[in-house]
């Protein structure tokens, strides 16, 4: 199936809502949202795709590139219908590394956001495990370039990405991402999750373990987490506006 269709939308959106692991893992980053103190007022969630955080977060602002169920909005990154200092946070899972030109939406973002207004994301990570199983068994793998820069070519809405932008942002180009923002103050950078989503077969693949053990691959997680800068397959990223 072509991953950039409206077809292929609403055949993730089943299989989120039938695998009940992956679908566990879902509500854990939406409630993960609501832990982040964000201040009063309009939240957006960018790329909301397949997802279902209105299940979570009734108030939510959701948007895409293409319409489908449960999408309030659709526009680009880059070029967003708000006001200057108007919105509260943007939200996004699995977003950025897909977003072509991410300098510039990080700059409409910046702009649409309040001051204390926040941008959370939740994406892949170069860790150790996490580029081992990017580059060999993710249906991303020939897209991880740790050595590109901050745009991506192309103008496909899924197939065309790199996994690897998150990290290239954040941790290798940090220095040059605070000269560019000095009022978008770094909160956070947390990877986690190195196994639940290989467990959970994602959107291609079969569930590995029954979801009654989630709990416990939760709490092996929880242990596992000093060592998530090797093992994290997704990082928390939370931005700031002063």
């Amino acid at each position: 199936m072509n991953q950039d269709t409206k077809q292929a939308l609403l055949e993730h959106r089943k299989k989120i809502r039938q695998k009940k692991f992956l679908y566990k893992i879902y509500v854990d980053f939406y409630r993960s949202f609501q832990q982040a103190h964000i201040p009063k007022g309009p939240i957006v969630e960018i790329g909301s795709g397949a997802g279902f955080i209105k299940d979570i977060m009734p108030n939510v602002i959701t948007s895409d590139v293409i319409k489908g169920p449960d999408i309030d909005k659709v526009f680009y990154a880059s070029k967003m219908p708000f006001k200057d200092n108007s919105i509260s946070a943007f939200v996004m899972i699995d977003v950025l590394h897909h977003i072509k030109d991410s300098e510039k939406a990080l700059q409409e973002m910046f702009r649409c956001l309040k001051p204390g207004g926040k941008i959370i994301m939740i994406e892949p990570y170069n860790s150790l495990w996490g580029r081992f199983i990017y580059t060999h068994f993710h249906p991303e793998r020939k897209n991880f370039d740790v050595k590109a820069g901050w745009k991506i070519g192309g103008d496909r809405r899924m197939s065309d990405s790199n996994p690897a932008l998150p990290w290239i942002i954040f941790e290798r180009d940090r220095n040059i991402f605070e000269k560019k923002f000095p009022k978008l103050k770094i909160l956070k950078v947390d990877p986690h999750t190195p196994f639940k989503y290989l467990i959970s077969g994602g959107l291609t693949k079969l569930q590995f373990l029954p979801t009654s053990l989630y709990p416990l691959i939760n709490h092996l997680e929880k242990k596992l987490s000093p060592f998530n800068k090797l093992l994290g397959m997704f990082v928390t990223i939370e931005l700031e506006k002063s």
